[in-house]
């Protein structure tokens, strides 16, 4: 499934020495996604996964602010939802699948801010390598939303129940440092040394046997396959509640760059 880059707007893919670059590019949006982009991410990481050239992904933002600020909260304000998409569903929820299905390894290159949805996709890469001023957190309880899915239940998994309650329950940000020591973050490095730091563990791994690492990964994902179950159930709950006034409080306070006022709905 090759990838004609001139038909992509938001996401640019670039292949290098077995290793695929797929970046999402909004800048003026703090990467944030709207539906074409999650439709572009969706092209990409299936183009990447039938390339026999590539046996290493890795996933970043376009620019030195963000990684990706989730979902585009000023898309959603304007239009209800997050934009048009190819199949008229915003499926963001089939990206996570491919970003764990691809039976090759996933590196999330955070280049600076991973918040809400974006936050959720660095989890769900096999690897993160972060640069000294990136931040992570949590927004969804803030601006209307929630992943109840994987960004809840596998956050659970990988650094604990008590440290994913104080993530989603107080919307915090984090530094590299903290996620690093909390375990979401593999490596910490100076921002200019970030892409070659990438590039230093992709050719670790695209030295080993491709067929050892697929299985690997398919073995590692099936001990927390049934969040896959929970997250549908979540999603359709996402789709009733955004259309509440509570969660519209959410979002039109964020994009009035306002504290929301959820006392009413308690």
């Amino acid at each position: 499934m090759p990838i004609d880059a001139a038909e992509l707007t938001d996401v640019t893919y670039v292949v290098d020495q077995g290793l695929a670059w797929v970046t999402i590019n909004r800048p003026e949006r703090l990467n944030a996604f709207r539906g074409r982009t999650v439709d572009e991410l969706i092209r990409c990481f299936k183009a990447a996964w039938t390339d026999h050239r590539v046996g290493v992904v890795a996933l970043t933002g376009a620019g030195d602010r963000a990684f990706c600020a989730g979902g585009d909260q000023k898309q959603r304000q304007q239009t209800g939802d997050y934009g048009p998409t190819e199949s008229g569903l915003l499926e963001v929820e089939q990206l996570h699948r491919l970003i764990r299905d691809i039976p090759k390894p996933v590196i999330a290159a955070v280049n600076g801010v991973a918040v809400g949805g974006g936050h959720v996709l660095h989890l769900l890469c096999d690897i993160t390598i972060a640069a000294e001023h990136a931040t992570f957190g949590q927004a969804g309880p803030r601006v209307g939303s929630f992943d109840a899915g994987f960004g809840s239940a596998y956050l659970a998994r990988v650094i604990g129940e008590k440290r994913a309650r104080e993530v989603w329950f107080l919307c915090r940000r984090y530094d590299a440092a903290t996620m690093e020591r909390w375990g979401l973050v593999n490596a910490v490095v100076p921002a200019t040394r970030l892409g070659d730091e990438v590039r230093r563990w992709a050719d670790e791994m695209l030295a080993l046997s491709p067929t050892a690492l697929r299985v690997l990964k398919h073995s590692f994902n099936a001990d927390s396959e049934a969040v896959a179950g929970i997250g549908s159930i979540a999603f359709d709950a996402l789709s009733l509640y955004v259309g509440t006034d509570e969660a519209r409080e959410g979002n039109t306070a964020f994009v009035e760059k306002r504290q929301p006022d959820f006392a009413p709905y308690r």
